[in-house]
């Protein structure tokens, strides 16, 4: 018992600092989001990459790891609690393939377009998935399944900035776009919700709007949510069969599924079924967002600063032309069916 107690009490000691760190630039992060109306998420990583600092600090290393892998992984399992098989089957079955489509496609142009560009497949698949699925919840679960580098880690702090001020920017001009082209209030919530990178810019737009184009657009949004899960997957396997043929990977060919996307498909079933009392549920989805917010700081301190300007201007492009496409694409069918 005594031995037990000594092994917690040096890991409080080795981890606390980095998830103090993480933890109080989170709740920094969030302050300014609530009183400004400012994206928490990029609040959380402009915030972190100014105590970069810390990241060498030898006490604060372990929790600044843990805090951005571990609680990374727990925070994208939690996600499966923001969704039930009745939101899904609320929207019918034209949104829903239209959405998924939108999805695949997107990625696929992110492929497409970043080997145009110059850039490695692997990096138009974070860039893609971050745009088609929900920003930089996405971005951080897909890089958790890519190859690791530093320069991985430089390409998903980028991805994140992009991507979030994007979703700021559409959070403001879509509803203008929607009333524009005088969509109706149920094709403005498939807009809104099938375009928007991340949920809080989605809520946001939509409840500006009205209740009904709110409610329709974050269930279309939980719906791309719902597809994070098939998507790292398929990137998972891809990644370690490409690995596995250069001789990187295992020779038996076998594929681990990542554990946070089991533990993502099984709250989701769970909630689906009711088993777990509403407002538990509620209050462990929203602590997802806290476990984002604060590896997301991690994530941001032990990035150089430097490293994240010197992307140039392709990147950004990349990013724009990725967004510009899922636009153009949902558009398009709302118009034809209009």
């Amino acid at each position: 018992m005594a031995a037990l107690l000594r092994r917690l009490d040096d890991t409080r000691k080795r981890f606390f600092p980095g998830l103090c760190v993480a933890a109080t630039i989170g709740i920094a992060a969030s302050f300014l989001s609530q009183h400004y109306g400012a994206p928490a998420m990029l609040m959380a990583l402009l915030l972190g990459l100014a105590f970069n600092f810390l990241s060498e600090e030898s006490q604060c290393a372990p929790g600044l790891q843990f805090s951005a892998k571990t609680l990374l992984r727990l925070g994208v399992a939690l996600l499966g609690l923001r969704i039930t098989f009745g939101d899904v089957l609320t929207l019918g079955w034209q949104p829903m393939l239209m959405v998924c489509s939108a999805v695949v496609l997107t990625i696929t142009f992110g492929v497409v377009m970043a080997r145009w560009l110059g850039f490695s497949s692997a990096f138009g698949t974070l860039t893609g998935g971050s745009v088609a699925i929900c920003g930089a919840s996405a971005a951080m679960a897909i890089s958790s399944v890519l190859p690791n580098s530093e320069q991985a880690k430089r390409d998903t702090l980028f991805t994140v900035i992009i991507v979030t001020t994007l979703s700021t920017l559409a959070m403001i001009f879509y509803p203008m776009i929607s009333q524009a082209l005088g969509l109706t209030g149920q094709e403005a919530g498939l807009f809104l919700g099938a375009t928007i990178h991340d949920v809080a810019q989605v809520v946001g737009a939509g409840y500006s709007m009205s209740e009904e184009v709110g409610d329709l657009s974050t269930f279309v949004k939980l719906l791309r949510v719902a597809m994070l899960v098939p998507i790292v997957m398929t990137i998972g396997i891809i990644i370690r069969r490409a690995a596995s043929k250069q001789g990187n990977g295992n020779e038996s060919g076998k594929v681990a599924i990542p554990g946070f996307l089991i533990g993502f498909v099984v709250l989701f079933i769970i909630n689906s079924l009711g088993w777990l009392p509403q407002q538990l549920a509620g209050q462990l989805a929203d602590s997802s967002s806290w476990l984002l917010l604060t590896a997301i700081a991690a994530l941001g301190v032990r990035t150089q600063l430097k490293d994240i300007l010197s992307v140039g201007w392709k990147p950004v492009l990349l990013v724009v032309l990725e967004t510009v496409f899922i636009a153009l694409l949902i558009l398009s069918y709302l118009l034809l069916t209009h």
